[in-house]
């Protein structure tokens, strides 16, 4: 029988780790743990997780912790970045922590083997879907869909076929976009479009091999940001809660305050630009043309002081002569992060920089970048939207 060692740490996948550097899934620090027989000895952080699916299902990974130990980790998870980056924190904000069962936005996948359908997220770290018959995580609402889902699924695939399932959660009903589900005899459509009423959608879509093609829209799924409705195109990137879009917007306010002209660069729906157009006059850019054709309806039928450019800031970032027309800048790209668009940001003389990041790591190594070119990280919110997972979100403001 081997002797307990102490869980000294969290490593940025969740694992828990000994003091000799071991891995061990589903601990915390302050836990002790054995390996012969295995065994874990609970410490003040570790917490009893309320889903009959964790640690199997890839849709959490930190159940078995307590909120302010998980508060505590997403901010060391940041800082560890920025540490190794060696770049300095003025004022760090507490982390905003959504609430269970407030994920508006899933993604899930279902395929059929035999008469058995299964429908859920992967198992963590594997292509194995876990059938889910309870989430901590997605909204009522959403979760309400699983169980007729199941149902329709099994009724439209066939032996060995698959399908993709996302949902999203509007403020007008469910939007529905289902991948690799038949549309094209008069039976397949009557079916979904039975299931869309039944179930009260606002839209189902489905998507093949040309593209995605709206079956039945009771009424356009829409979104408010900072008042404005925008008319979401079909699985549109959003916040994942109402909640963590809250807190990311307050802080990105807070950091562009007094600025009277800004860009919003990488803006989506717009769910910066609307709320800054409150007191600035705002530049939106961003490559997807469905994001900015909604976004740019949106702000003419309200008057908001949004104009709207589609523009690939990948192959094509605004430039120094560009943004010296502008307060303060806003960028949030992707996870891997804008080393173009940051390049030419740390070049210029914008007195104001926020960035918005889903990556501690890319974010990093753009502060990196930023603070050689004379900028200063000023004030730093984390953000903990996706609950019980390793994902964290977080706004910064950068100074010269």
């Amino acid at each position: 029988m081997t002797d307990w060692v102490d869980i000294v740490r969290m490593a940025a996948r969740g694992d828990g780790v000994t003091a000799d550097g071991r891995f061990v899934p589903a601990t915390v620090a302050g836990d002790r743990v054995r390996f012969d027989p295995f065994e874990i000895a609970p410490g003040p952080d570790h917490a009893t997780p309320p889903c009959r699916h964790f640690p199997e299902c890839g849709g959490c990974q930190l159940q078995h912790v307590t909120d302010p130990a998980y508060e505590r980790w997403v901010a060391a998870r940041i800082m560890s970045a920025l540490d190794a980056a060696k770049v300095a924190v003025g004022a760090i904000e507490p982390v905003a922590l959504s609430p269970p069962r407030s994920r508006r936005r899933a993604s899930l996948r279902a395929v059929k083997r035999g008469k058995t359908l299964t429908l859920g997220f992967n198992a963590d770290a594997s292509h194995r879907i876990v059938d889910m018959h309870e989430c901590w995580v997605l909204t009522p609402g959403l979760f309400a869909l699983v169980a007729p889902l199941r149902s329709l699924l099994d009724a439209a695939l066939k032996d060995g076929e698959g399908a993709g399932v996302t949902l999203t959660e509007s403020e007008s009903g469910v939007d529905l976009l289902l991948a690799n589900v038949a549309a094209r005899s008069l039976a397949e459509i009557e079916r979904l479009n039975a299931f869309a009423a039944a179930n009260d959608l606002a839209r189902l879509s489905v998507e093949g091999p040309d593209g995605v093609e709206t079956v039945t829209e009771a009424r356009p799924p829409v979104l408010r940001f900072g008042g404005v409705p925008v008319v979401l195109p079909p699985a549109p990137f959003l916040q994942a809660t109402r909640e963590g879009e809250a807190a990311l917007q307050a802080a990105v306010v807070a950091a562009a305050d007094g600025a009277g002209a800004v860009a919003d660069l990488f803006c989506g729906l717009g769910t910066f630009a609307l709320p800054l157009a409150r007191t600035a006059k705002v530049l939106a850019a961003d490559g997807s043309m469905s994001a900015t054709a909604a976004l740019g309806s949106a702000a003419r039928l309200a008057g908001a002081r949004v104009y709207v450019e589609h523009r690939d800031l990948f192959r094509k970032p605004l430039t120094g002569p560009e943004l010296a027309r502008f307060d303060a800048v806003v960028f949030d790209p992707p996870r891997a992060g804008a080393v173009a668009q940051v390049a030419e940001l740390a070049a210029s003389k914008v007195p104001v920089i926020v960035a918005v990041s889903c990556n501690p790591n890319t974010f990093a190594r753009d502060a990196a970048m930023l603070v050689e070119g004379g900028y200063r990280l000023e004030r730093l919110w984390p953000v903990g939207q996706f609950r019980w997972s390793t994902h964290v979100e977080l706004v910064a403001k950068f100074v010269r």
